[in-house]
């Protein structure tokens, strides 16, 4: 009988410690994968706010992230690695948007997560922020992209490499150096492809005007030799106003010319309008037409995201009153240039808020050559001579404005 009772206590003995082992063994499990997920960070929304010229992406974390970003080319990428990171991002956020053609995360080796932003064209980094959330737990990765010319996001790679081989911290510059060189236009010939802006009464469409023109208005500035010419659009193709912006900033313009040819109720009024822009318009018709000009992209069926209020105030900011006494200097001297040639409107400088003169470093006009809801004004845009004075006398106003640019550099 005692014989029995010991091999039952030896045997609750024994089960006793294979529990324990087995709990021991279970406990270690748990330590060894799940225990290291928990560990990583959570990433919960993406935002993006902004146009081709600017954008602000902004991501939410559980915790503080710790980001190590570095620039790519071909395509033009931003590439932020974090620590290891579980990404529960909403797929519809990340569709195009602005200057970001779009935006891809997930894990590489060493325990190392990356989202990767590709964008549309050259970039700069204007800044990478962490930033604690002021109402709610968690912090928030904030990255303000700004549209350059190709010249500097070359340099800011040149710069990444001094720095280091893989990654950075803070952007070592911008934009290049002002260095010598010529004096850079680009002509954009307004609307194209569903957009096809305003219509004469003999059918003459505004963006075929526009665009032999800005065509023959580039090989007169070309035939002088003295400027490099491009054109936003070189076909019967829809861009975005801020696409066009954009472009002019890409490469690095001194000037962009945005040529239009608009209607206006009274058919009695002819002639040439040079437009800078403004917050404020300096008539109705002004203010009339700009509002029709920055519905461009709703007329091609295009939903314009607005940009939330701090990144709108950017964009105003930026619009230096630098490049803005630039802008009217070139106006005033197109103006006088104009009147001698092919005349002008009565008070032909006018200003109103045209978001496609908003490039913040290109000094920029509008020029309604003339008006197709005027029967002789649609002749005329029709006139291979007429054409030819109106592009040589933009042709000396540039001449003179490029040569006080120089004279002032």
């Amino acid at each position: 009988m005692g014989s029995a009772v010991s091999v039952e206590k030896h045997k609750g003995y024994l089960l006793r410690n294979l529990v324990f082992l087995a709990l021991v063994l279970f406990a270690t499990l748990l330590a060894g994968v799940p225990a290291a997920r928990a560990t990583s960070l959570e990433a919960h929304a993406y935002k993006i706010a902004g146009d081709a010229s600017r954008v602000r992406i902004v991501m939410q974390f559980d915790r503080e992230p710790e980001p190590r970003w570095f620039l790519l080319r071909g395509p033009h990428r931003l590439v932020v690695d974090l620590p290891e990171t579980t990404f529960r991002l909403d797929h519809a956020d990340l569709k195009p948007h602005g200057l970001v053609a779009n935006a891809r995360f997930g894990a590489v080796k060493g325990g190392v997560s990356r989202l990767v932003i590709s964008a549309k064209g050259p970039f700069s980094v204007e800044k990478v922020d962490v930033l604690p959330n002021e109402d709610a737990k968690g912090y928030r990765l904030a990255i303000d992209l700004v549209s350059v010319s190709a010249a500097a996001f070359d340099q800011a790679l040149a710069d990444q490499a001094l720095v280091t081989a893989s990654s950075q911290s803070t952007p070592k510059t911008e934009r290049l150096p002002e260095a010598s060189k010529r004096f850079v236009i680009v002509l954009d010939p307004g609307h194209g492809g569903a957009d096809g802006g305003a219509e004469g009464a003999a059918g003459t469409v505004e963006k075929a005007v526009t665009l032999a023109f800005a065509k023959e208005l580039r090989e007169v500035l070309e035939a002088t030799g003295k400027y490099d010419v491009s054109m936003t659009r070189e076909s019967d193709q829809f861009l975005r106003l801020d696409d066009r912006v954009r472009i002019a900033r890409e490469r690095s313009a001194d000037l962009l010319v945005s040529i239009h040819a608009d209607t206006i109720n009274l058919k009695g009024i002819r002639g040439a309008t040079v437009y800078t822009v403004s917050d404020k318009a300096s008539d109705p018709e002004a203010e009339a037409l700009a509002i029709r000009e920055n519905l461009a992209d709703q007329v091609a069926g295009i939903d314009i995201q607005e940009a939330d209020t701090e990144v709108a105030d950017i964009l105003v900011d930026l619009i230096r009153r630098e490049t803005h006494s630039f802008s009217i200097r070139f106006a005033r001297t197109l103006v006088g240039e104009l009147t001698h040639s092919i005349g002008v409107i009565n008070n032909p400088h006018r200003f109103a808020g045209f978001r496609v003169l908003k490039a913040p470093d290109v000094p920029s006009v509008l020029v309604e050559l003339g008006y197709l809801s005027n029967a002789k004004d649609e002749k005329l845009l029709q006139d291979a001579d007429w054409r030819r004075k109106a592009a040589e006398s933009i042709s000396k106003a540039v001449a003179i404005f490029a040569g006080s640019r120089a004279g002032a550099g």
